[in-house]
């Protein structure tokens, strides 16, 4: 069933290699129903060529690849009401002319949380099992330890810096466990905290008490680089460090230097700055790095949410409802 011609008008625009992926048939038939397109999906270098398209676009759809959001491109697009986001972070896309504008951006940040979250479960449960650790020691060694000591899923403690979509997320499936969490956010008011079953703590307290330390703060200036050697110095022996954050989140010359000087530590790096890593970097060498290609975010069929999560924020805009996903534009600064 086609939408109506009173319907909004609309354009998607993002990279064409991951379009099926964000928006599979069924979300595109769902969308087909409350818009009219303006044009077939293009890229954002498309639009570039033919600007003209966005004269009467209502909506726009995007997701990896979108078009920046900038004078220049509103000023083709006088009739835009909404953006609709099928990717995580919005920073590299609005301006202060987007913001001055008061039009409302959905991202699907929340949707592509779940996997990340999933994917630190798993590497937290490894490391309180040293699993890594001990895995690099039996084909060092060529033998099993007797009797290796571990913390384990019980009683040990796990520190999150950070306690936003994701952050929330991994404290609530660690609640299924017999652990204490800690974090640490700046940003987190007590009653966050409480609501997250976390108990918030310093950053020195967070790295040097906890067995494992995940990291999922945005990157800001005051955040770039914060880990260093100090706070990795610190870490507890056998202790497990995750990042699926921001790789410029860790001081990586620093990094390097300890974990060479510290085989107790194990480091999972899903994200590394710049990413992919130089191709000289110790990063690839270090045994107590375990390095994987961005692959905690939504990757494959996980990404069918993140179109499914747009898709229910476009009905709720068709019927004048609250939208659940539209970024706070006084918040925007502050987020990944």
């Amino acid at each position: 069933m086609n939408a109506p011609a009173t319907a909004p008008t609309a354009l998607l625009v993002m990279e064409k290699e991951r379009r099926a992926d964000v928006y599979p048939p069924e979300v595109l038939a769902g969308i087909d129903r409350l818009v009219n397109w303006q044009a077939p999906p293009c890229r954002r270098e498309e639009l570039a060529e033919a600007p003209e398209l966005l004269k009467d676009v209502d909506l726009l759809f995007t997701g990896w690849g979108a078009p920046v959001l900038d004078a220049a491109l509103l000023e083709q697009a006088p009739r835009l009401r909404a953006v609709f986001v099928a990717a995580g972070s919005v920073r590299h896309l609005t301006t202060p002319e987007f913001w001055a504008r008061g039009i409302p951006i959905v991202s699907a940040a929340a949707a592509n949380a779940v996997p990340v979250a999933e994917f630190t479960l798993a590497q937290v449960l490894l490391g309180l099992k040293q699993a890594h650790r001990i895995a690099r020691d039996v084909a060092s060694d060529r033998r099993f330890p007797r009797h290796p000591e571990v913390p384990g899923a019980y009683r040990a403690r796990v520190g999150l810096w950070g306690l936003g979509h994701i952050g929330r997320l991994v404290a609530g499936h660690l609640a299924r466990f017999d652990l204490e969490v800690v974090a640490n956010d700046p940003a987190a008011s007590p009653e966050t905290a409480r609501q997250a079953g976390v108990r918030l703590v310093d950053l020195d307290e967070l790295f040097s008490t906890c067995q494992v330390v995940s990291l999922h703060a945005p990157l800001l200036p005051a955040t770039q680089g914060a880990i260093g050697a100090g706070l990795l110095n610190s870490l507890r022996p056998g202790a497990t460090l995750i990042n699926t954050a921001r790789g410029a989140l860790v001081d990586e010359p620093a990094a390097v230097r300890v974990l060479r000087a510290r085989p107790d530590l194990t480091a999972v790096l899903d994200v590394t700055h710049p990413e992919p890593p130089a191709p000289d970097s110790p990063l690839f060498t270090l045994p107590n790095v375990v390095l994987t290609p961005h692959i905690a975010g939504a990757l494959g069929a996980e990404r069918h949410r993140l179109g499914e999560l747009v898709l229910d924020e476009l009905r709720r805009f068709t019927l004048g409802e609250p939208l659940r996903h539209a970024i706070d534009p006084a918040r925007a600064a502050a987020l990944a």
